[in-house]
């Protein structure tokens, strides 16, 4: 028997410590309700969680960002709402200033209204907001530019147009009837020079003659079609000789302009929505009393013209209208996605940091006991030494 070096007791006391160590960790587990609450207690495990967590508050922000996305697009369709009333009611005055059973003085009374309908038109395009930025100005239209913007000038082109530059010769592009109206479009590498372009033998093209009284062209309106959902649209002003002498135009498609919506946790996780312009000039029935395409319903020939341009009008404002709805769409079922990825992604977050509350607390229990008794075989340890007096009785 020994006395200086106890070494039942120096044993009893690592268990001891170990098994306090243990019950101390557990303790922590069940008062936290986390699993990992050190790097230490398991290092990949929470590099891995530390992703996740940044993954799901970047979902729940990009879902809320889809939302105010929707909001967006519901603003501008509520206001596109009253525009289609008004046109209505437009298409009701052009269809009633046709008759003859009306004066000249009851259609000026007509066309008063008209002129104050449009006026309307134009307030609401201009103070529809949404967060204090205009929604139906074009502001969030996709922008283009022409080298030649005196004769040629984009409209509106879709997002399946590739960014980049396009050359359109003027000279071969419109085909022109005997009296100087274009009649056919010509969609050949010959007049579309750039290879941006999509095959020809998937384009088609058309075009709109718009001219004054005397039935001379003041300005084209050309829309080029192809596919995977291509589509340019653009005006050109001047007579034949005009359009044919300008020679070769260059448009620099930029892609860019459209509202981008964060909506998902990662970069270019986004939707980008494209509002189209409202204004008369663009719906075809612009305010200028000198425009050729003038909105007149002072006179029976105008009424008549007329019914036709309102009716333009509301294909315009219904396009603008369906691709709003398709966008709102769109957004909503990226919100129940974004919503369906947070719920699953919390899901596999909280099996690798919360801690299983039952099975930790069989733990403790395990640990309370094995300290208890490691306290006990302590003291029995400790007492050993003093066995050795007898022996030296």
């Amino acid at each position: 028997m020994r006395i200086n070096y106890n070494a039942s007791a120096v044993v009893t006391n690592k268990t001891l410590n170990r098994n306090d160590e243990l019950m101390s960790q557990s303790m922590e587990r069940l008062s936290s309700g986390f699993k990992i609450n050190y790097a230490k207690d398991n290092p990949a495990g929470l590099a891995i969680a530390n992703r996740m967590n940044a993954q799901i508050k970047g979902l729940g922000i990009s879902g809320r960002n889809t939302n105010d996305g929707i909001s967006v697009v519901e603003t501008a369709d509520g206001a596109l709402t009253e525009v289609t009333a008004i046109l209505q009611r437009m298409n009701e005055l052009a269809v009633k200033s046709g008759t003859d059973t009306l004066t000249d003085g009851d259609r000026e009374m007509i066309q008063a209204e008209i002129e104050q309908l449009q006026k309307e038109i134009t307030r609401i395009a201009k103070d529809t907001e949404f967060n204090g930025q205009p929604l139906l100005d074009g502001t969030f239209d996709l922008k283009a530019y022409s080298d030649n913007k005196a004769v040629m000038d984009i409209d509106y082109y879709t997002e399946d147009v590739d960014p980049g530059k396009y050359t359109v010769d003027l000279s071969r592009l419109l085909h022109f009837d005997a009296n100087g109206i274009p009649d056919s479009v010509d969609v050949t590498s010959a007049a579309l020079t750039s290879d941006n372009f999509p095959s020809a033998d998937t384009l088609s093209g058309s075009v709109e003659a718009i001219t004054d009284e005397n039935g001379q062209l003041v300005r084209s309106r050309v829309s080029i079609k192809g596919s995977g959902g291509f589509e340019m649209d653009f005006k050109i002003e001047g007579s034949q000789a005009n359009v044919t002498g300008a020679g070769v135009v260059t448009i620099d498609v930029t892609g860019i302009g459209a509202m981008k919506i964060q909506t998902g946790a990662n970069e270019g996780n986004e939707i980008a929505i494209q509002i189209r312009e409202i204004s008369l000039s663009k719906m075809g029935i612009p305010f200028d009393a000198n425009d050729p395409e003038r909105l007149d319903l002072s006179t029976r020939d105008g009424a008549e013209r007329g019914i036709e341009q309102v009716k333009g009008a509301l294909d315009y404002v219904n396009s603008v209208r369906s691709r709003l709805g398709a966008f709102q769409n769109r957004l909503e079922h990226n919100a129940t996605s974004v919503s369906v990825s947070e719920e699953n992604m919390t899901a596999s977050y909280s099996r690798i940091m919360d801690v299983d509350m039952a099975e930790e607390m069989t733990t403790y229990t395990t640990q309370q006991v094995l300290s208890q008794a490691g306290i006990s075989m302590l003291a029995q340890a400790n007492e050993r030494p003093q066995q050795v007096l007898q022996l030296l009785q």
